[in-house]
């Protein structure tokens, strides 16, 4: 048993109308001027902050060729990977007479030239030439593959020529050289 709002009179709880006053005992009841409850902010900024944390890990995973630069400054990147990758090819080469069988002996500095390129989205390519008579590799070739379509495959060897293509295969020594645009 409870008390109707409007007269005060003790009645049933399963009631929907008073029988004596008509009261609506269905709808919500506030006491004077008092407002309905609202939707606490907390609730709601909480709710948008979570929407906007999946908006963005949906874009973190959707575009990541977005996130890390732009396609010069990959291409960039590539090229100077490339180059230290080249220059510790010649200082071995300089010492040992020969060039390496594979980059692992070349040490730390290729390791972090591989992965400025990985970084940037490019697969650098290794593949030393046959060895001569004496058993040492005179030659090689290093290529740098992107990860992207459109972008530049770079192509180096011993002779320091950088050459490049933008179609989408592996760039050759028949490639023209590179010249940068900037």
């Amino acid at each position: 048993m409870f008390t109707c709002p409007e007269c005060d009179q003790s009645i049933n709880q399963s009631s929907e109308d008073y029988p004596y006053c008509g009261a609506d005992l269905t709808s919500p009841i506030f006491a004077g001027d008092a407002k309905p409850p609202r939707k606490s902010t907390t609730r709601i900024v909480l709710t948008w902050g979570i929407l906007l944390a999946i908006l963005w890990a949906t874009a973190w995973f959707a575009f990541p060729w977005r996130l890390t630069g732009t396609k010069p400054t990959a291409e960039t990147n590539a090229r100077g990977a490339l180059a230290a990758v080249r220059e510790a090819l010649m200082t071995y080469q300089t010492s040992e007479g020969s060039f390496p069988p594979s980059l692992e002996s070349l040490g730390d500095s290729v390791r972090a030239a591989a992965q400025k390129a990985q970084s940037a989205h490019y697969a650098l390519e290794y593949t030393p030439g046959k060895a001569n008579s004496e058993g040492r590799v005179k030659t090689f070739t290093l290529l740098a593959r992107p990860g992207n379509f459109g972008y530049l495959n770079f192509y180096t060897d011993e002779t320091g020529i950088f050459r490049a293509t933008s179609e989408d295969r592996p760039a050759t020594a028949q490639d023209p050289p590179f010249k940068p645009t900037s």
